[in-house]
Formats: C-alpha cells, structure tokens, sequence
C-alpha cells in the first residue's frame, strides 16, 4: 500500500529498507529502487513487468556520485558539465559494478547515468547518499507517467512511497548518449542531437548497440487501442491525437500543442496518449509531426507505440 505525501527523508528510508518509492523528475515519473540491492531491483523489475535484458538507469545528484562507479573522459564530463542536472543519461563504463548491481545493467560492463533536475528526486538521492534506478512508474510498455495521479494508476500498489511533484516540466523520458567509443544516440530526448553535436561533434546512430539503452524494445510505450501513424483525417470511433492549428474538435481529439510547439507537444504526449486510450476508441490516429529538434524523439515514442521498430 502506498504511503502518500511522504518526507524526503521518509522516502530515502523506504528505499534504504529495499522498498519502491514513486519517484517525480522533470522527464517522467519514475519507479524508484536502491541501484545496489538485487532484491530491490527484482521487485521493480517485477511490479513493471520489464524484459530483465533492458537496462536501467541510475540517477545521481550530480558528476562527483556519477565518478564513484561510471568512467568519465573528456567527452563525458562534458556533457555531465553542459546538461545535468537535466534530461541526458550518459552510457559509460562501469567501474564500480557493486553500485549499480548486474540486475540493473542487464548484466552489461556499461551503466546508464543522469542527474536528475526535479528538487524532489535531488533531495531523495542526496538522502540516500547513493544512486537510485527509477524506470518510467508505469507498466511496461504502456505511456510512461506524466502526473502523480497516473503514476499512482499504474505502479501505486508496488510502492511503499509516492512523492507528488507535480506535472512532469519535460514529459518525455531523457536523451541516452554512449560514450563507450564513439559518441553515439541511443535514444532521442529533449536534449537534441544539434545541442549534444554542439559540445564534443558528431554523433553517430547505434541502433546494433540498442541494448545497452532503456525504452529501445519495438513496443513500447502502447496503449491498449491501435496506434496510426501521419493521419491527417481520423476515421469514426478513432480518438485523435492531434498537433497545431485548425486541428478538429470533439471528445475524443486530444490536440498535443494547438501552435505547433513541439516542447508543449513532448510535455503532453504520453498524457494524452493515455487520454485517448481511456475514451475507449477503435484507434488512436497520430497527427503528422515535424522530425526535427523535439520532433525526433516525439516520432521515436509514437514509432514504439505503434510497433514499429527503430
């Protein structure tokens, strides 16, 4: 059973004990476990329903706890220096494989790291004085959440604790960049390919190298109606997820951004997808949306929810 509206320090208790604790940051709510506990990371694994080979991501209250057990170079701390705390998750070496435990890697000699921005998620962390894993708080493969109450709605029952932060500023999960040799874009985010290119050069694509980065499975983030893809008509008994203006009305159109902001349209995203999923349609149509900057992880996310690979 959930304890709502606990303390920072109630929170960094319950994970200490082994516990789940619902987790906000300014990307999505996440599930939250003690990297270092086996057990812990089973129970997440287990309250998800998540495949064991897709890894986890360890968040830090910054570069010094991230240097303890991920090896950083040039590039690295860069980046660390550019965008944490913010959402970009760095794959890296792992040196301290005891910090974030074989579970949580997927059994990989890589670790996924970021620092978190959200006050609540710093000061939990910081409590606990060691990394936390803290995957999206929703059943695997379905929206990640964006509020507390969704996150309540999916994973509640497996947490012992659920801090309310809030919606979600981002909405969407983080950019996940490896710098095991050369840089390459695992995952899209609001960090944008042109801003990471800015800091240490081109990146390349990686999609042989998808297993080292969460959120890479063909279906993922599905509702449990059909998703079509570049619709510019939805067909009757489809809810629209609709983007920019002179979009149609009614019950079932959810518009992700009425001026074409795609930062307002990766805030509401999953949100809406969830939003259209309730009113119980045929399908959800998936308005057209520009592959740039943001647009390419929106696309990203909408490819998974329909199933599409890549």
């Amino acid at each position: 059973m959930t304890h709502a509206d606990p303390t920072v320090e109630q929170a960094a208790r319950a994970l200490a004990g082994g516990a789940l604790v619902i987790l906000p940051t300014e990307t999505v709510y996440g599930l939250a476990a003690d990297a270092a506990e086996p057990r812990a990371v089973a129970a997440l694994f287990e309250a998800k329903g998540r495949p064991r080979f897709n890894p986890l991501i360890a968040h830090v209250t910054g570069l010094a706890m991230a240097e303890t057990f991920a090896g950083f170079d040039d590039r690295a701390r860069a980046l660390a220096k550019a965008f944490w705390p913010g959402p970009l998750t760095l794959v890296l070496p792992v040196t301290d494989a005891a910090a974030v435990c074989d579970l949580a890697r997927a059994g990989l000699d890589s670790v996924a790291v970021r620092a978190p921005a959200h006050p609540l998620a710093k000061g939990v962390i910081a409590a606990l004085g060691r990394p936390v894993v803290a995957p999206s708080a929703n059943r695997s493969g379905r929206p990640s959440p964006t509020t507390y109450a969704d996150a309540l709605e999916e994973t509640g029952a497996f947490a012992l604790a659920a801090l309310d932060g809030g919606p979600c500023a981002v909405g969407l999960e983080s950019t996940v960049v490896a710098l095991l040799d050369a840089p390459r874009l695992l995952r899209p985010g609001a960090v944008t390919r042109a801003q990471i290119e800015a800091v240490i050069g081109p990146l390349a694509e990686a999609e042989d190298d998808a297993k080292r980065s969460p959120g890479r499975l063909a279906r993922h983030y599905a509702p449990q109606a059909p998703v079509r893809l570049d619709v510019i008509a939805p067909e009757p008994d489809e809810a629209y997820l609709a983007f920019g203006p002179g979009a149609p009305e009614g019950p079932q159109v959810f518009n992700l951004s009425p001026t074409g902001d795609l930062a307002e349209a990766a805030a509401h995203l999953f949100a809406y997808l969830r939003a259209a999923d309730r009113t119980a349609p045929r399908a959800i149509a998936v308005a057209p949306i520009p592959a740039h900057g943001l647009g390419e992880a929106i696309t990203d996310r909408l490819r998974r929810a329909a199933g599409f690979v890549g």
